[in-house]
C-alpha cells in the first residue's frame, strides 16, 4: 500500500499554501490559505471498505508557558505531544485521489461545520477547538483540515504524519464529535494496511523547515 502526493515529499517541508499560519515578517505570523494538499493512494488490499486518514502533528509543546512569546524560545528539550490537524473516515478506495482543497480551503473562524464531508465520508475534531478555546473570535469546533501553525519561536522543526488505513469496515464506528484518538482505537483490529507520508514546518526563520 502506498501514499504519495503531486506536492507532498516525504521529509521535506510542506508548501506554505497548505498552512494555516504562514510567516510573517512584521506580526511573527498571518493566517494562510489553509489548503488541504492532494494524496493519492495505490496498492489497497482488495478486501478494502473503506478508508480513514489522519494527520498529526507530532512535536507540539506540553507546555505553552513560552509559546509565541517576545524574546523567548521554546526550548528543544521540552517533552511533546501530539495535535491532530485532520481526522477523516468512511472515505470510499475509489476514486484513489483526495484533490487540492477538496475538504479545506481558507481559515474558517470557529471552525468549518461537520462531521459530514464530501463523498460521504466524516471528519472528526482536530485539535485547534483546544488552541482557540479562549479566543472570542475563533472559539468554537474545528472538524476537517487545518493545516499546520506551530509556534513561530520553537526551537525545533515540526513534523506532520499523514497516515492513510485501509480498513475491512464500511462504516467506522464513531459517532458525533469524534477525535483523532477515539478513531486509533475504533479501528483497532480492522486495518488491513497502512501508508504514511511525513512533512515538516517551521515558522521560526532560524530553524530550517
Amino acid at each position: 500500500m502506498k501514499l504519495t502526493s503531486p506536492v507532498l515529499r516525504d521529509s521535506q517541508p510542506i508548501p506554505a499554501e497548505y498552512a494555516f499560519g504562514v510567516a510573517d515578517p512584521a506580526q511573527h505570523v498571518v493566517l494562510g490559505s489553509n489548503t488541504n494538499p492532494p494524496l493519492t493512494w495505490s496498492e489497497l488490499p482488495p478486501e478494502t471498505r473503506s478508508l480513514a486518514l489522519i494527520c498529526y502533528d507530532r512535536d507540539v509543546p506540553t507546555r505553552a508557558d513560552d509559546v509565541n512569546q517576545e524574546g523567548r524560545q521554546v526550548p528543544a528539550e521540552l517533552p511533546r505531544t501530539d495535535f491532530y490537524h485532520w481526522i477523516l473516515v468512511d472515505l470510499a478506495p475509489e476514486p484513489n485521489h483526495i484533490l487540492t482543497g477538496e475538504f479545506s480551503k481558507g481559515v474558517t473562524p470557529g471552525g468549518k461545520p461537520g462531521p459530514q464531508a464530501p463523498r460521504g465520508a466524516r471528519q472528526g475534531i482536530n485539535n485547534y477547538r483546544e488552541w482557540f478555546a479562549s479566543d472570542p473570535a475563533m472559539v468554537g469546533r474545528y472538524f476537517g483540515y487545518d493545516g499546520p501553525c506551530p509556534p513561530w519561536n520553537d526551537s525545533i522543526v515540526h513534523h506532520y504524519i499523514f497516515t492513510l488505513y485501509a480498513l475491512d469496515i464500511e462504516r467506522c464506528p464513531v459517532a458525533g464529535d469524534f477525535t483523532g484518538p477515539e478513531v486509533l482505537a475504533a479501528i483497532a483490529g480492522h486495518v488491513l494496511d497502512q501508508a504514511s507520508l511525513t512533512v515538516t514546518y517551521s515558522l521560526n526563520p532560524a530553524v530550517p523547515a
